[in-house]
Formats: C-alpha cells, structure tokens, sequence
C-alpha cells in the first residue's frame, strides 16, 4: 500500500514539475519576444546642443550622445550646433563617429543667428538629416589656419582637394545643386542662408524649434548604416541631454587655450616657473603654477596636432639657458638657446592648419633672453664679488682693537672678538684703534694699520 501511495506521489510530483517547467519556458518566450518588441517602440528623441569651435569636447559629447540613443533604442538624436568651424582631422573623426551611428542624427544649426561655418558644414552634411532655424548661415568651408589666417599655398591645395572629394561624398544624396553647393563652399567660401540653404537642397528643413523641427520631419526616409528608415517622430518625447559640468570646463578651456600664442605661451612660462621654483626651492608655489601651465600648454599642442621635434628644440633651448646659469659663457649659450627656441616655435606649427604666430614667439623670445641676461648677469656678479657670509667674508672687513696689538691682542669685527695678529708690524697699536683684516689662519686674523 504504501508502495502504491509512493508511486503515486511521485508520479503527480513530476506531472506537475512537468507542467511549471512549461509554463516558465512559455514565460520566458514571451518576454523574449516582448522586450525586443517594446525596445523598437521606444521613440524617444534625445537632444544635444553644442555651442563654440570643433574641438575634441564635441566629439567625445557626441559619441556618449549616440551610445545612449543605441542604448535606448531612440527615434532619433538631434545635435543643436553654432560653430565657426574647427580642425579637419577632428572633423572627419567626427563624421565617422556620425556614419557608424544605428540611430539617425539630425544636425539642427541653432539658435538664430547660429552659424554652421566651416568644419560645422561638414557635420551638418553628414547628418541623416538636416535643419536649420530662420536667421542662420551654413557655408564657408575654404581650408584656413588657426585665427583665420591663410596657409601656405602648397598645404593649402592639398587640404582643398581633400575637403572637396569629403564633402561631395557628404552632399551627393542631396542632389546636383547641393553637390555644386559644398563644392564652392570649400572652394571659394561660399556661404548659405537657411531659405538658401533649403532651396539648394542641402538641409531638409526650416525650423524655429525643436517640436517645429520634429514635425516636419516625420516621416521623412532617411538612411542609417546602409538601411532606409522612416522617422517616427510625431508625440516623439523630447529629451535634453546637456554637457556635464566637467565637459563644459574643458569646452571652455579647450576653446581659450587652443591657440598657438597661447600655448606656446603657457609652455614657457610654465617652464621658466619650474626653473625659478629650482633656483629658490621652498615656496612650491611657482613649481606648482609651472607644472599646471606646462601641462595644459602640451595638451593644447595636442589639439592643435603640432609636432612634436619643434617642443624638442624649445626645451633643448631652455637646457641652454639652464647651462649659461651654472656655467656662465657671458651669454653665449644664452644666444643659441634664443636662435633655438625660435627655430623650434617655427617648426612646432609647420605642416599644420595652425599659422605660426610670429609676434608671440618674437615676444617671448625677447622676454627669455631679458630673463635669463639677468640670471646670468647676477651670477657673473656674484662671482666676481666678495662672499657676505662666513669667515671669508672677514677679509678686507674693518675691526676695532680691544687689546692692544703688540704685535697679537683680540679685535672686535662683525660683533665678534677674534684673537689678532699683526702682520709685517712689530706694534704696538692701542685699544679702540682701527684695523683690517688681510688673512686668517685657524681661528686667528692677521691685520693691518687702517689709514685714516
């Protein structure tokens, strides 16, 4: 009996074992097919804005503003621009993050008065899709140095060319006139208006906001890694997605140090603190601010892609100055190292975008050779005079007799009594007489008459 019962026991156990497995699998099933399902529904709209030049800020808040639409599966990411332009190798990085992008970017230049100016043109043409509000300008692409200089004419054709072949590929699904368009904009600077801008075909719309935008461009076939996509984006939720703190510190310090003057600057004074710092060791302060300096004036050379031979030079010229210090050549070593900061500030922007900035470099070069003259002028002149301190400095030193000298007896010098000695005088000379020190041996001074 009580094997039947066990039998049976068993048995209902594992129908019913049986039956939850199923039903779990079934579960699962559904939320597998759910998720995915709900993930495609997701039409939230997740907004960017970025206000100043391309720099590696825009870049690196891009491509966390595209991790978080993939992540979300959003309807799209609108990137709000006003840029006068930026570096090219930046600019293309950024336009490869733009194209691996699986959710569409719309590239909305804003707000009036905005401009999306040369390297800016770039990026809103390698948006899925484009916009721009009333009142703003796109165009202007011509290749140009760092504070709008104009480069050399060799290094100027071989950028065009580039920038030209780039953003013809950027412009073709836009049409003819838009390909003509781009072309003239790197060419011969060519600039748009928005109306202008729509009627060529280089933007998809005119908008005055965000939701004006979104509503014009629902439903609007775009292509998003090789696929045709439709934009959802009607009661799309609108989500801003700003600049951390962080971000908007190094915006703004990238933007104010990203410039050759200034870097090459900070470079030097950052060096000439260090030194300063090691000359007069104790108050680390001038170390510190050295340091900090030297440190954002290397990190602005990066954006700026300078090479790296020309910082060579400037701190080879800087071991110069260093050496005329310790072992002074009345200022010789002090003119090779001007003839070679000068030579390396020189070769420190050549090849790149970035105009070399003759006055700063001039400046500083005279500032470095007024600094370190000085030093070593001081250095001359301490060597060359007396010591001020120690039993050294007793020689030549005027002291008063407090025993007589006849011919030893004691004086009184530098508030200190020493025996003393006549020197090539039999004496006698009294108390309160004056004398001067010419030697010592031990703790002994020899002396002499002081003539009144």
């Amino acid at each position: 009996m009580a094997d039947d019962m066990g039998r049976l026991f068993r048995g209902g156990y594992s129908r019913y074992r049986t039956r939850w497995a199923m039903l779990l699998l079934i579960g699962l099933a559904l939320l597998a097919f759910v998720a995915p399902l709900h993930a495609q529904q997701s039409n939230e709209v997740i907004v960017l804005t970025f206000d100043g030049p391309v720099n590696p800020m825009l870049l690196s808040y891009l491509e966390r503003g595209i991790a978080r639409a993939e992540e979300g599966n959003a309807a799209a990411l609108v990137l709000r621009l006003d840029t006068p332009g930026g570096q090219v190798d930046l600019t293309l990085k950024i336009i490869k993050a733009m194209h691996g992008s699986r959710v569409p970017i719309i590239v909305y230049v804003w707000p009036a008065g905005a401009m999306a100016g040369s390297a800016g043109t770039f990026v809103t043409l390698a948006g899925h899709a484009a916009a721009m509000t009333p009142g703003s300008t796109i165009g202007a692409a011509s290749p140009v140095a760092d504070g709008g200089q104009e480069i050399g004419d060799t290094l100027r054709a071989k950028i065009t060319n580039i920038l030209a072949a780039e953003i013809e590929n950027l412009a073709r699904r836009r049409g003819e006139e838009a390909v003509a368009w781009a072309r003239k904009a790197v060419i011969e600077a060519e600039a748009a208006t928005a109306e202008q801008a729509l009627k060529l075909g280089i933007i998809d719309a005119v908008a005055v906001d965000v939701d004006d935008l979104l509503r014009q461009l629902d439903g609007l076939e775009v292509e998003v890694n090789g696929q045709e996509q439709q934009l959802q984006l009607t009661d799309a939720p609108v989500v801003d997605m700003p600049m951390t703190g962080p971000e908007n510190t190094l915006n703004t310090l990238v933007n104010a140090i990203a410039v050759p003057g200034i870097a090459i600057l900070l470079i030097v004074l950052g060096v000439q603190a260090i030194i300063s710092e090691f000359s007069q060791p104790g108050g680390y302060v001038l170390g510190t601010v050295g340091v900090v300096a030297t440190l954002l004036g290397m990190f602005a050379l990066g954006i700026l892609n300078a090479n790296w031979v020309g910082l060579g030079f400037i701190l080879l010229s800087f071991l110069l100055f260093i050496l005329d210090i310790k072992a002074p050549t009345h200022g010789v070593l002090t003119v090779a190292g001007i003839v070679t900061f000068v030579l390396g500030a020189v070769v420190l922007f050549s090849g790149t975008e970035a105009a070399i900035p003759w006055p700063t470099i001039i400046g500083l070069a005279a500032f470095s050779t007024l600094f370190f003259g000085f030093i070593v002028a001081k250095v001359i002149q301490s060597q060359r005079n007396r010591p001020f301190s120690g039993v050294e400095s007793l020689i030549g030193t005027t002291g008063e007799v407090r025993r007589e000298l006849n011919p030893d007896g004691a004086i009184l010098v530098q508030g200190e009594l020493w025996k003393a000695e006549l020197k090539d005088d039999p004496g006698p000379v009294p108390t309160g007489s004056k004398v001067t020190v010419v030697d010592r041996t031990g703790f002994k001074l020899w002396v002499k008459r002081t003539v009144q």
